[in-house]
């Protein structure tokens, strides 16, 4: 059986700050490398002596938290910019109210995938979602059975809808609420082959750390 350990990168100092996250290449506190340390130590519970793959977004705040898990394994991080969240083009790294305010809603109807929020350069859903799913099939493509793929609150959201054989057409609606530090556990049963989601944003290896005051923002 094949275990995916989708891994949403802990807190980064964009969040903290509450600037727009996106491409901006923003660090992890020290909260969230502390939260990583707490991810690696589940996953080396969870995998043991097994042979695993650490796969992250080149972006700094997921590639130091990868770096932490693929030491636990004595394994190198593989990076990949496909992995990246959503740019917000020119809205990345500014302050969550200047594009708060210069963002076009997301209609109900329409074609809600090809829909541009309205900063220059911005990528659209639908352009998010043309990279993540080939990354993911090229990441299921090796033959190792544990994986752990470091990414982004909204890219990981596309990534579930990969792994479970959503149509690229069809993530119009799709949304998983994950949050920073969560892992989402994929499983591929080799009885009927079916991909399963066993657990979606398990949080509890950080439910004693304390919680620090932050600003809300994306990515």
């Amino acid at each position: 059986m094949r275990h995916i350990y989708l891994v949403t990168h802990p807190e980064a100092q964009h969040h903290v700050d509450g600037l727009v996250g996106g491409w901006h290449d923003s660090e992890l506190t020290a909260r969230g490398r502390l939260q990583a340390e707490r991810i690696a130590d589940v996953l080396a519970s969870r995998i043991e002596s097994e042979p695993v793959e650490v796969y992250s977004s080149d972006l700094k705040r997921a590639s130091a938290a990868a770096e932490r898990i693929a030491r636990r394994f004595s394994v190198e991080v593989r990076t990949d910019a496909r992995l990246r969240e959503r740019s917000n083009g020119e809205a990345d790294g500014r302050p969550q109210a200047w594009l708060n305010e210069r963002r076009i809603p997301l209609p109900e109807y329409g074609d809600r995938l090809g829909h541009h929020d309205g900063p220059a350069g911005a990528e659209t859903r639908m352009e998010l979602v043309e990279r993540l799913y080939p990354a993911l099939d090229d990441i299921v493509k090796q033959p190792v059975s544990n994986q752990v793929v470091v990414s982004h609150g909204s890219a990981s959201s596309y990534l579930i809808a990969a792994w479970i054989g959503m149509p690229m057409m069809s993530t119009d609606r799709v949304f998983f609420p994950l949050t920073s530090g969560g892992i989402t556990t994929l499983v591929r049963n080799d009885s009927h082959f079916s991909h399963q989601v066993v657990s979606l944003n398990d949080t509890r290896h950080l439910q004693d750390l304390p919680e620090e005051p932050r600003a809300v923002s994306v990515g």
